[in-house]
């Protein structure tokens, strides 16, 4: 829009013509009428005659053509005339507008209440809306500032202005001035530094905006007396003039700007001294008497900014008459009947006026098919109706039934009109009201004295009316009595006995099925929920799962969305069949909430709440698929709870943010219709899919007509797993590009098999996962393709594969190498397509991994399309981003910050960017999806189901009862109700949403905990001996691994920033102090991967020292005190299948160092790896790797330079064991350790043992400390004496002390793995106990239940269960299949090797049997198992990790 208007004086034929009229002669702006009304067809007539440029102004012949005419128009402003009746029809425009905050301003004219109200039917659109006074000059300044408003901050308007036939001439001199100061320019380049919410920013906006024309226009003004006792309020309706002058102390509130509504400007506007508020509105009759202002004007009175505040009368004035016929006569009898009430009311101020001649007809209702009691019997046979009956029992009143179209009940019946529904119930809370007034009156009476009995029976039910436990049944029935027996000729006592059934606080429920969720309006819902009574409301929804995507009039609109918009109703969604409790807990707020409820319900039946189709296992299946897949989220939402816990989010995992669900294109969907419709889908689900082929065919061609114009098309198609393929995909597509090819590379997930008969070339790359699958999200495309019989024959195609060929290393496993490539390319050739070059296959096993492959085929590929060498430089930006490396990612990413704020804010998706979720891990956080539920995700075409896991800082892994608490809170409000003591000795949190990241991260500060470098490429958490055999020695290890994590903390303020301030700081922000942010240890660049500290105090080796990058071993004089430490360097577990050149290996010893250099050192060696370890090949970065590749005598020289001295040599130590001490165990003089077994460090409530809740029940009354192990076990740590007896009481009460487990058990350990960590191919957490048990009953059978066999299982080589120094370990290969290692040492300091290959359950046992039998019969005394399978000759004994692959 530019800064100026065309200027004349012109005398239109409507007031639509002059807004349309300015709309056009406001340069830069297009403006569209929607010629459905003839006033509107002779204003676009007029303005293409007056208008200077006729091509700005466009004629629409249906409301449909709007969003394409104002999508068409390209980021330009743009003005809308449209009859108030298109309105409704184009609801979804209307939320797509506000929702990408489109510069569109939308002219309404009115002419009538019925006009208006379809105006108002689309107040909570999303979009501002806005009124002008009734004349001519009004609608034009309104419309010019609702254009500017909306090009400058993008927020919709919809304008609705008075109507009028050859109005006035509209004068635009006054623009001629402003245009020549350049006022519009000013404003729209005018910038307010200050912070707002969006309704103060629109208020804010308009009043600047209006204030350009000199006008006194406001979006909210007050006219009348400063002390007026009695207030209007209109929207944007004029009465100003009936008031004004008046001695009457009366004055009018004119909202113009309706929507948003500025509480704090209505509060100003109203005088404090008005003790009656009357809301005047033209509108046609409601279904019931209130009409739509009233209820904002209720919120404002309820709300914070009138705190303090008399509150006033409220009454809502409904007419159809327009406002401009009150005059100040007929306003004044208006005005004195207001003032007779002292409670709030409705009435029709026309008729207190004597205006006559507006009376509308009574709205036709839909009758029911049943009557009364068959709806209430029928409601009772469904799970929802019975649950209310089990709950409320003789409290419950059902006012309808489940079938009924709307609350109102059928005006036919006597039986349901007016009494039924809504008005039944009403009635009854009225006459409650009532009674609790003449009950307060009987107890202040002195003329009628009531038995003590009595007096206190009604004082009680006074007291607690609304508290079900009070005003019970029972309660009424004894109150019923004590009245009858004292009554006698008294009319006050007799008058409350003949209510006494409003003694009882009812449960009052509404029923409604599918019809409900259509049309809120007509149903009656929006009245139930504005009304504020106390009446509940269960909506039921039968909608099958998956959920079709419903279009137009037959989409419903989602009922629980709306009740939260509106904010004043308890708001739950329900699902029986997936969670009973959260069910029962939910109808249990919504009866105890003061006030309207609504509980939407599902119900999956395809024939309808009473369909007999179903069977329950069908309903179960569905129900419990609908809530994982997050097409039914399970939440609760109380407005009485501060802003954190006002929505309470019950399924157990939410890929996306509570907004996404609530806006699917589904049964939850918050689009309105413009006619009440009924449940069932009445859409061609055939018809519908034959559309979409059409519309993507279509596409396609305009597609290939591009390609054609700008060069060859090309279509690249990936399937990755490890992201490997889908850089191969991008490589292509950007190779292609440079070429002067039109690339598009898109997921499989994404692709229809259909469609590549209308693809020119088709390029695919692909990895193989498991035993020869296709990685989950090209499942569905593969599985269509091999079912398809298209005709393939105008198509090219080409096919790389990803494998690792020595991966299933048996002859017999030879096919699964690059199955599902080969698969692909076989089934092309099948179908036609026209093969370019040959399959080609990357293999792992090559030196250079699948790149050499790689590197073939495309020379290959170009070579045969003929398209030449790159036409631009390979650096040059081609719409492609080159893949970036991690060390580059750290170094841009300001010390960590990168763009970590931002994508907290997107709430758009629940996931962040490949390179945030890098720089999360710093943060103590890694991004995960919930893998149960990755393939049916993606069948759905919805985004993985994405959460995160939270790791905290704990050195030592000491933490207080308080801190335990703490994070029990958390994973209950936040995470999947679980912790994980982790082997790295600390808490570990999963499945938290991405909108409540920064609330749990603040929720671990606040306990004095914190994340930062749990994870990433620096110093990780420092582990020490838990529970060592010198008890006085613990305290000191602790304070160690404290001073050593806290002097190797990175420095950067980005954890602060991001997590603990109040405001997020952008990706380029520094620090908040005036210091620049720097890292004086660590550098931009940071480690090259991860380093990680222990400390053992031998004999136990609890913590396995020497697996680690840095391991500590305290050395001890004869007293039993720590001289120093030998040094270990080069530890590490992880590794990759089949990949020789990564290892497992056991850390070396440099020497030995003083107890007081033991920081120094660790910082030396750090710096070492800082600067030596490989930043070119993350596989080859680990500091294992650096000792190896430099030796040790190159180590120690390099340490001692940034020492400043040289370590002395290594003293000697023995381990014994490496698990943990379980029981009882003397900690020091007068205290004691407890050792409670933890299966897999998993803390959890599961059915039968609630392990979290004991867990919390001992936090709640212990004095001492927490200690976790690195083998996921809990100590209760330092309890006195004198509490041994009560914890130990207290613990067997729990069953926490049973530790009548197998030796082999209670020394095993797993990792995470499925479904949340996304490295895993097995499963490892989930399934060892099993095995396990499998595995217990050879141990029994041999006689060798007692004895200790460290074994540990991964789901993948990574090794985070540190399974490669176990006796037995099983590494995970493929769902269901493990690679089995044997050899470990039982005190940690060997390593295994591996022994069999692909195991399956039976043939581990099958394997394992033998060799723990011959065990039993051939160990020697005190032999270990690990020990013998190495004396026996059954495995090789491996001590260096360079020898761990050879056999």
């Amino acid at each position: 829009m530019s800064t100026s208007l065309h200027t004349s004086t012109l005398r239109a034929p409507s007031t639509a013509a002059a807004v349309a009229y300015a709309g056009v002669v406001t340069a830069e702006s297009t403006t569209a009428v929607v010629a459905t009304a003839a006033a509107l067809s002779e204003a676009a007539d007029f303005v293409r005659d007056a208008a200077a440029d006729s091509k700005r102004i466009v004629v629409l012949k249906q409301e449909s053509e709007i969003a394409s005419f104002v999508a068409a128009s390209k980021g330009e402003a743009v003005n809308i005339v449209v009859p108030s009746s298109a309105l409704v029809k184009v609801i979804p425009a209307l939320r797509g507008f506000a929702r990408e905050k489109t510069a569109v301003a939308i002219h309404v004219p009115v002419g009538s209440a019925g006009q208006l109200s379809e105006v108002l039917a689309v107040r909570d659109s999303g979009c501002a809306l806005i009124r002008s006074a009734d004349s001519p000059q009004s609608a034009v300044r309104f419309a010019v500032a609702s254009a500017l408003v909306s090009q400058k901050i993008g927020l919709p308007v919809i304008h609705c202005f008075q109507q009028a036939i050859a109005p006035e001439a509209v004068d635009v001199e006054a623009y001629e001035a402003m245009s020549e100061q350049q006022a519009i320019g000013d404003y729209l380049q005018q910038t307010d530094s200050e912070e707002a919410s969006a309704t103060e920013t629109a208020h804010r906006e308009f009043a600047a905006a209006l204030s350009l024309f000199g006008a006194q226009d406001s979006p909210v003004s007050y006219v009348g007396a400063a002390d007026a006792t009695l207030a209007y309020a209109t929207f944007g309706a004029a009465v100003a003039d009936a008031v004004s002058g008046s001695s009457d102390p009366v004055g009018v509130v004119q909202i113009s700007l309706l929507r948003p509504l500025s509480t704090a400007a209505v509060t100003a506007a109203l005088p404090e001294t008005a003790s009656h508020v009357v809301a005047l509105e033209q509108v046609t009759r409601q279904p019931t008497a209130w009409g739509p202002l009233l209820f904002d004007l209720a919120a404002v009175l309820s709300s914070g900014e009138w705190t303090g505040r008399p509150r006033p009368v409220i009454l809502d004035a409904v007419t159809a008459a327009p406002l401009a016929l009150f005059g100040p006569a007929k306003l004044g009898l208006v005005t004195a009947h207001s003032r007779t009430f002292t409670s709030p009311a409705h009435f029709d101020p026309a008729a207190t006026a004597g205006i006559a001649g507006f009376a509308e007809a009574d709205t036709e209702v839909v009758a029911p098919e049943l009557g009364l009691e068959q709806q209430r019997e029928r409601v009772e046979r469904i799970p929802y109706g019975r649950m209310l009956q089990e709950l409320f029992r003789e409290r419950l009143s059902v006012a309808n039934g489940a079938e009924s179209a709307t609350i109102w009940g059928d005006s036919t019946q006597s039986q349901t009109s007016p009494e039924f529904g809504f008005g039944r119930l009403a009635a009854f809370e009225k006459e409650r009201a009532q009674l609790a007034q003449d009950v307060g009156a009987a107890l202040r009476a002195v003329d009628e004295p009531l038995s003590a009995e009595l007096h206190q029976a009604l004082a009680a039910w006074l007291d607690g009316r609304e508290d079900p436990a009070v005003a019970t049944p029972a309660a009424a029935q004894r109150i019923g009595e004590l009245l009858a027996a004292e009554m006698g000729d008294s009319p006050r006592l007799a008058a409350l006995h003949q209510r006494r059934d409003a003694f009882c606080r009812r449960a009052s429920w509404l029923v409604g099925a599918d019809a409900w969720a259509y049309d809120i309006g007509s149903s009656g819902v929006h009245h139930v929920i504005a009304s504020g009574l106390n009446i509940k409301m269960l909506v039921l929804d039968t909608t099958p799962h998956p959920f079709a995507a419903q279009r137009g009039a037959a989409r419903k609109k989602d009922v629980g969305l709306y009740a939260m918009h509106y904010g004043a109703a308890y708001v739950a969604s329900v699902a029986v069949y997936a969670s009973y409790t959260q069910t029962l807990q939910a109808l249990g707020e919504a009866d105890a909430f003061p006030g309207p409820a609504v509980v939407v319900a599902y119900l999956p039946h395809s024939a309808g709440v009473f369909g007999a189709t179903d069977s329950p296992i069908e309903v179960l299946q569905q129900s419990k698929q609908a809530v994982d897949a997050g097409a039914w989220p399970l939440y609760r939402w109380d407005p009485r709870n501060d802003d954190a816990k006002r929505f309470q989010l019950d399924s157990e995992r939410l890929a996306r943010t509570v907004e996404a669900f609530l806006a699917r294109e589904n049964a939850l969907a918050a689009v309105g219709s413009a006619a009440p419709e009924f449940g069932g889908d009445v859409a061609a689900s055939a018809e519908r899919a034959a559309g979409a082929r059409l519309a993507a065919r279509a596409r396609g061609d305009v597609d290939r007509l591009v390609g054609g114009l700008d060069g060859p098309p090309l279509l690249v198609l990936f399937a990755s797993d490890g992201g490997n393929a889908e850089e191969a995909a991008r490589r292509i597509a950007r190779q292609a590009r440079r070429r002067g090819m039109v690339a598009r590379c898109v997921g499989m997930e994404s692709a229809d098999v259909d469609e590549l008969a209308f693809e020119r070339t088709v390029v695919i790359s692909v990895s193989t996962a498991g035993q020869g699958e296709i990685p989950t999200a090209g499942r569905e495309f593969l599985r269509a393709l091999l079912a398809a019989s298209a005709n393939l024959s105008e198509t090219s195609f080409a096919v790389f594969g990803l494998g690792d060929s020595h991966y299933w290393p048996r002859a017999e496993d030879a096919l699964f190498y690059n199955k599902p490539a080969r698969d692909i390319d076989r089934r092309l050739a099948e179908l036609g397509a026209r093969r370019i070059v040959e399959l080609g296959l990357g293999d792992d096993q090559d030196a250079d991994g699948w790149e050499a492959g790689f590197s073939a085929f495309e020379q290959r590929l170009w070579a045969a399309l003929n398209v030449g060498e790159a036409l631009v430089d390979a650096s040059a930006d081609d719409g492609e981003e080159a893949k970036r490396t991690d060390e580059e990612n750290k170094v841009i990413s300001n010390f960590l910050r990168g763009t970590i704020s931002q994508a907290l804010a997107d709430d758009s998706t629940g996931a962040v960017g490949e390179w945030d979720a890098k720089l999360l891990k710093f943060h103590g956080t890694y991004m995960q999806d919930d893998r149960d539920l990755r393939g049916e995700r993606v069948a759905r075409g919805v985004e993985k189901a994405f959460s995160f896991m939270i790791r905290v800082r704990l050195p030592g892994g000491v933490a207080t009862p308080a801190q335990w608490m703490a994070m029990d809170r958390l994973a209950s409000e936040y995470g999947n109700e679980t912790m994980k003591i982790t082997t790295r000795q600390t808490f570990q949190l999963h499945g938290v949403l991405k909108r409540n990241l920064r609330e749990t991260m603040r929720g671990i500060n606040r306990a004095l905990m914190d994340t930062l470098a749990a994870c990433g490429d620096v110093n990780r958490n420092v582990v020490a001996s838990a529970n060592p055999q010198q008890p006085h020695l613990h305290t000191e290890v602790a304070r160690l691994a404290d001073d050593i994590s806290s002097h190797l903390l990175p420095s950067t303020a980005a954890y602060h920033e991001i997590w603990l301030d109040d405001k997020l700081v952008a990706g380029d922000a520094t620090q908040s102090s005036t210091v620049a942010d720097s890292e004086p240890l660590y550098g931009a660049a940071y480690l090259p991967r991860k380093f990680k500290v222990a400390i053992a105090i031998p004999p136990e080796n609890d913590v396995d020292v020497v697996a680690y990058d840095l391991g500590l071993i305290a050395i001890l004089d004869d007293a039993e005190r720590i001289v120093g430490y030998n040094v270990m360097v080069g530890g590490g577990m992880g590794m990759t299948h089949n990949n020789t050149k990564t290892y497992p290996r056991l850390a070396s010893c440099l020497g030995f160092v003083a107890a007081e250099h033991a920081v120094a050192v660790s910082e030396a060696v750090m710096l070492v790896q800082r600067d030596h370890g490989d930043r070119s090949n993350r596989k080859h970065a680990r500091l294992k790797y650096t000792v190896d590749d430099h030796g040790l005598p190159w180590w120690r020289e390099q340490v001692a330079q940034r020492l400043g001295f040289a370590l002395e040599p290594a003293r000697p130590f023995a381990f014994t064991r490496n698990g943990d001490r379980f029981g009882w165990v003397r900690a020091a003089p007068g205290l004691n350790n407890y050792t409670i077994f933890v299966q897999n460090g998993r803390i959890a409530n599961t059915p039968g043992f609630a392990l979290k809740d004991a867990l919390a029940a001992v936090a709640a009354v212990h004095t001492g400390a927490f200690r976790l192990t690195c083998n996921g076990n809990l100590i209760v740590a330092d309890v006195p004496d004198a509490d041994v007896p009560a914890i130990s009481a207290l613990l067997a009460d729990l069953r926490l002390d049973n530790l009548d487990f197998s030796a082999l058990r209670l020394h095993s350990m797993a990792c995470a793995a499925l479904p949340t960590c996304g490295l895993a191919m097995a499963e490892a957490e989930r399934y060892l106990p099993h095995l396990i048990d499998r595995i217990d009953s050879i141990l029994d059978s041999a006689g060798l239940r007692n004895d200790a066999i460290v074994l540990r299982m991964t789901g993948c080589p990574n090794g985070c269960a540190r399974p490669y120094n176990a006796e037995i370990a099983f590494v995970g290969k493929a769902p269901g299949a493990y690679n089995l290692y044997l050899g470990g040492s039982h005190a940690g300091d060997r390593l295994n090797k591996l022994f069999r290959e692909t195991l399956t359950e039976d043939q581990i046992l099958e394997v394992l049997e033998p060799i723990i039998k011959r065990y039993a019969l051939e160990r020697l005394d005190a032999e270990h198992f690990g020990d013998f399978v190495i004396r026996a000759g059954i495995i090789k004994a491996t001590r260096e990790g360079l020898d761990f692959h050879d056999q």
